[in-house]
């Protein structure tokens, strides 16, 4: 494999670093931002969004009728290297921009793409994820949440939880069991649902620092047409385990979100040895760890992007990613903590904990969301490595 990127990447890599150097709301130029689990903050990640958009930043790997550059995978990994590097604001757009769009470009009409994938890069049209249930967690195919044929419509009725985004999104994409009689894995169907629409209820929950990163949706008999189904009906599954691979495997967690970590876990390491000698030593272990560690998370993604490239794809093997990349972020973070001793619980001058304890209290959900840890070592044993069900 070669790992040297080519001259248009590279010459893609400037043009990035320069604008996003001049764009990045920071102190002085308009950031940073608020937190985008508020109302405010929200709205202020949603014109970051535009921005970009307006760059052709927001898509590089999209093609040029969506709001793209007609880049491929490696582009967009160049990109997301500077654009970790530069510190730019969190992506409010994330669960449609790396979830959705690559379910909607396999499974999506023409008309469905052109309708939903511009607003989406746009930050016109925020997407958060419909799949959880109060008894259906990462046993998705446990779902009761209903979608009942009624005319030429469907009609949606149930609950779902822990929706990302969800207190201020503008869409829901969500599965749904249309036939009651069918197999568990089967019978279900993928839905594009307008949170605006009548019936639909939005709860928000707020998170341990009084934030609303989440919400609960209620649906009391919510119309959607057959325009707004992904895929075929009562295929659903099929369609999100598409968008599950997309969350474990390539588009969720890019590398450079570790790789930069691991930087700045090395710049602390040596501001913790000036003052802190012992406790500096006893880390070093750790912080190498993370450093090879993120290093072989890049190094991985590269060799599955080449495949994707060459027609493979990800399969089965996004569940292996994605417990490596959760207990990554988990591991870099608690290391950072005890080398900032209790310096890491204080608080700013506006009462907000410092980046690494709000990373390290993000970086706790890891090994839960995109489907438990647990039951993503039971995918790598049976259909990665052919051991007998337990």
């Amino acid at each position: 494999m070669d790992l040297r990127f080519g001259p248009d990447q590279e010459r893609l890599r400037v043009e990035a670093r320069d604008w996003l150097e001049a764009h990045v709301p920071r102190a002085g130029n308009g950031g940073p931002l608020p937190s985008l689990d508020t109302a405010e903050g929200f709205d202020a990640h949603r014109v970051w969004e535009r921005t970009m958009f307006e760059a052709r930043w927001a898509v590089v790997s999209w093609p040029e009728r969506y709001g793209g550059r007609d880049g491929g995978l490696f582009d967009w990994l160049v990109f997301e290297e500077e654009y970790y590097r530069a510190q730019a604001p969190t992506r409010v757009g994330q669960n449609g921009i790396f979830l959705l769009a690559p379910t909607l470009f396999e499974f999506g009409t023409e008309e469905q793409k052109d309708r939903y994938l511009p607003p989406m890069a746009s930050g016109e049209e925020i997407w958060c994820q419909g799949w959880s249930e109060p008894d259906a967690g990462s046993d998705l195919a446990a779902i009761r949440s209903r979608a009942d044929r009624r005319g030429g419509d469907w009609v949606l009725n149930g609950q779902k939880t822990w929706c990302s985004r969800g207190a201020f999104a503008d869409w829901l994409f969500g599965l749904f069991r249309s036939d009651p009689a069918a197999e568990r894995h089967r019978g279900l169907t993928y839905f594009l649902v307008p949170m605006d629409a009548p019936g639909v209820t939005v709860r928000p929950i707020a998170q341990l620092d009084g934030e609303t990163g989440f919400a609960e949706v209620f649906f009391d008999d919510v119309v959607v047409p057959d325009a707004q189904v992904l895929g075929e009906a009562h295929r659903g599954w099929e369609v999100a385990m598409a968008t599950a691979g997309s969350e474990r495997g390539l588009s969720l967690r890019s590398p450079a979100r570790y790789t930069e970590a691991a930087a700045r876990l090395v710049a602390l390491h040596r501001r913790c040895a000036e003052r802190h000698p012992v406790r500096a030593a006893r880390l070093a272990d750790a912080v190498a760890k993370a450093v090879v560690d993120a290093e072989a998370y890049r190094y991985h993604t590269y060799m599955t992007a080449t495949r994707v490239l060459a027609g493979g794809s990800v399969g089965a093997e996004a569940s292996m990613n994605k417990v490596f990349w959760s207990e990554t972020d988990l591991a870099i973070h608690r290391t950072a903590l005890e080398l900032l001793g209790p310096e890491a619980e204080l608080l700013d001058d506006e009462g907000r904990p410092p980046a690494w304890l709000d990373g390290y209290l993000f970086a706790l959900a890891g090994p839960i969301y995109a489907g438990t840890n647990e039951i993503q070592r039971n995918v790598v044993a049976e259909r990665v490595l052919g051991l007998p069900r337990a």
